[in-house]
C-alpha cells in the first residue's frame, strides 16, 4: 500500500494535546470513542463458574418438589423428586435396580460387540475395495433407510420374545452409525498421506498403521460415540416391548401400576449407563488422539 492511499489516525499525547499532525481530543471522541460491537461481546461474555450452572437444575427440582406438596403436580402423574429418590434407594437396597441393570447393561454390551464386529468389516471392504462398495455399501444404505423400530413385529414373528431380537435391535443401532462414519472417515484421509506412503515405499501393513488407521481414528471414534446413544435407545424399546427382564421390563410393569417413581428411576438408570458409557469412550478417545495434540 502506498503512503498516499495508507489510512492514517491523528496522534494524541498524554493531557489531551493535539500531536504534529493536528489531531486532538475533539477528534478522539468523534472516532475512537464508541467501542466495536465486537469487543463489546468479547468483553461481556465472562466465563460462568461451574456452581452457577447448576442453579437452574435446583431451581426446577425445588419448583418441582413444590408443586407436588402443594398437589399442583398429582402424584399419578409424577411423583415428588423426594419420592423418586426414596423409592430409587429401596429399590437399590432389597437388589431389583441392581439385577435389571445388570440384565440391560449385558444386552447393551452383546449387541454393541456384534453391531460393532459388523460395521466395522463392511467399513473396511467398503473404504479398502471399489468390489466391496459396490457390493455392501447399497446393502448398507437400504438398511440405512428402514425405521429400526419397525423391525420390532419382524423380529418378534422370527425369533420369539427371547433374548436373541433384543440384542440384534441394539446391534443394527450400533452397525448404522458406526460404518457410516468409519467410511467417511476412511474416505476423508488426506492423499497427500498416500503420496508421502508411496515415497517412502511403506508395505501395506505399515500403510495401514501410519497412515489410514491415524487418519481414520478421529472420525471413527465420533461414530462409536453415536452408536451407543443408538445402543441404549434401541435397548429401551426392545425392552418394553418383548422383555421379562431388565430395566425397561421394570419400567413397563410401573406403567402398568401407574407407579411414576419406579418409571423416573429406570430412566435415570438408563441415563446413567449411557453417561457412563460415553464417558469411557471420551476418555479413550483423549488417550489415542493424544498424538495429535504433540503433533500441535
Amino acid at each position: 500500500m502506498s503512503t498516499a492511499t495508507r489510512p492514517t489516525t491523528p496522534a494524541t499525547y498524554p493531557g489531551g494535546e493535539a500531536g504534529p499532525d493536528g489531531g486532538g481530543p475533539a477528534g478522539d471522541r468523534t472516532r475512537g470513542a464508541r467501542p466495536s460491537r465486537k469487543a463489546g461481546l468479547r468483553t461481556d461474555r465472562a466465563p460462568v463458574s461451574g456452581e452457577l450452572r447448576w442453579l437452574s437444575p435446583l431451581i426446577l427440582l425445588v419448583v418441582w418438589q413444590l408443586a407436588s406438596v402443594t398437589g399442583i403436580l398429582p402424584e399419578d402423574r409424577l411423583a415428588a423428586p423426594s419420592q423418586i429418590v426414596q423409592n430409587g434407594y429401596d429399590l437399590l437396597v432389597n437388589g431389583d435396580l441392581l439385577d435389571a441393570l445388570w440384565v440391560s447393561l449385558r444386552r447393551a454390551l452383546l449387541g454393541f460387540a456384534l453391531g460393532a464386529a459388523v460395521a466395522i468389516s463392511a467399513g473396511l471392504a467398503v473404504g479398502f475395495s471399489r468390489i466391496g462398495d459396490a457390493a455392501i455399501d447399497p446393502l448398507m444404505q437400504m438398511v440405512r433407510t428402514i425405521p429400526l423400530f419397525g423391525l420390532v413385529p419382524l423380529f418378534i414373528i422370527w425369533f420369539g420374545i427371547s433374548e436373541l431380537p433384543k440384542i440384534l435391535l441394539v446391534a443394527l443401532g450400533v452397525a448404522v452409525p458406526l460404518y457410516l462414519n468409519l467410511v467417511g472417515a476412511l474416505r476423508s484421509v488426506d492423499s497427500d498421506l498416500y503420496d508421502v506412503a508411496d515415497t517412502l515405499r511403506l508395505t501395506p501393513r505399515e500403510r495401514l498403521r501410519h497412515v489410514l488407521l491415524p487418519g481414520a481414528l478421529p472420525g471413527t471414534l465420533i461414530g462409536l460415540r453415536q452408536a451407543l446413544g443408538f445402543a441404549w435407545l434401541a435397548l429401551i424399546v426392545a425392552e418394553q416391548i418383548n422383555a421379562s427382564s431388565g430395566l425397561g421390563y421394570m419400567i413397563n410393569n410401573a406403567r402398568d401400576a401407574q407407579e411414576t417413581d419406579t418409571v423416573v428411576v429406570g430412566l435415570i438408570a438408563y441415563a446413567i449407563l449411557g453417561l457412563l458409557t460415553d464417558a469411557i469412550v471420551r476418555r479413550m478417545e483423549r488417550r489415542a488422539l493424544r498424538w495429535r495434540e504433540e503433533a500441535a
